[in-house]
């Protein structure tokens, strides 16, 4: 079947992202989130984002209108009922997702298709308490959306070959990169990223070498885009403990444990980016580094120690 009318549960950081491309690639779209306050934060963040692409001369204000136009905010799930497919990107909890998941299939057409944008949770588990595990599978996103080109197809041992391949397709339509995989803890992207990101924690930790340079011996060593503890803090510290907590839950093997000095950053609120500090203190500009946090006898809260 081929998708041309969209529906996303939930209008946070993802499931707006996900919103928008839909609508830019000229598909109908409608946005379900659970009260009109948080609907609307979302539509704006679609508004500030599309609005920002103007200013700089990359959307015309006629694209962007037709863009807004092709959404629809709704509170009634009862609105996605034509939709062919319903994206849900709700909070990383299985329990949520199974919620949100019986309360669409109860108004969503029969052919239609369901799927989840976890990063980490078990795709069958979510299909297994559907009535239509055959048209479940994962679609994950990654963020900001809207800027990312990888989305992972996920396939579970139930999901119909059909299924997948409107997937995949739907992806491409959106001017995105599909790759498929099949429904294990991390998908492809995660099971290599998250060990990545633990480890340099883990050498930050036993005093290795201090934020800056571990960042700076994956930039300009290894040519990465960013070094990965500035990514575990543009992710959030909280995303990444949680998704680490599940992968070892499944595999319990060492790579995918926790670093203490990880749980204690979130404990105190060292998130990352959006709680101002992480490994770095978004206070100032460029960010200091947070070396204190090693313990180091020459580092304070202050910043002092700075590679």
């Amino acid at each position: 079947m081929e998708i041309r009318r969209v529906g996303v549960v939930g209008c946070g950081l993802m499931g707006s992202g996900i919103a928008q491309v839909a609508a830019q690639a000229g598909l109908t779209t409608v946005v379900l989130e659970a009260s009109p306050a948080l609907l609307e934060a979302g539509l704006g963040r679609i508004r500030k984002f599309l609005d920002g692409g103007v200013a700089k001369g990359k959307v015309t204000p006629a694209d962007r209108d037709a863009v807004l136009h092709r959404i629809t905010g709704a509170t009634d799930a009862a609105e996605v009922r034509d939709c062919d497919v319903v994206i849900e990107a709700v909070t990383e909890s299985l329990k949520v997702k199974r919620d949100v998941f019986a309360l669409v299939q109860s108004h969503l057409k029969p052919e239609g298709i369901l799927a989840s944008n976890t990063s980490s949770l078990s795709i069958t588990e979510m299909a297994a308490a559907t009535a239509r595990p055959g048209r479940f599978l994962g679609l994950h996103f990654f963020n900001p959306v809207p800027l990312m080109k990888l989305v992972e197809v996920v396939r579970t041992l139930q999901t119909e070959a059909g299924v997948e391949e409107a997937g995949v397709a739907f992806v491409r339509k959106l001017g995105k990169t599909p790759i498929r995989t099949s429904d294990r803890t991390g998908f492809i992207v995660n099971r290599l990223l998250v060990p990545y990101i633990l480890d340099a924690i883990r050498a930050f930790e036993e005093g290795v070498g201090s934020v800056r340079d571990i960042d700076h011996g994956m930039t300009l060593g290894c040519g990465y885009p960013m070094g990965p503890l500035t990514l575990n803090d543009l992710v959030g510290l909280d995303t990444t403990l949680s998704i680490a907590e599940i992968m070892f839950d499944e595999f319990k093997e060492k790579r995918f444990a926790p670093p203490a000095l990880m749980k204690r950053m979130v404990t105190a609120g060292f998130l990352g980016r959006k709680s101002g500090r992480g490994f770095y203190d978004y206070s100032v500009e460029p960010p200091r580094p947070n070396d204190f946090l090693a313990g180091r006898p020459d580092a304070g809260p202050a910043g002092r120690g700075e590679a």
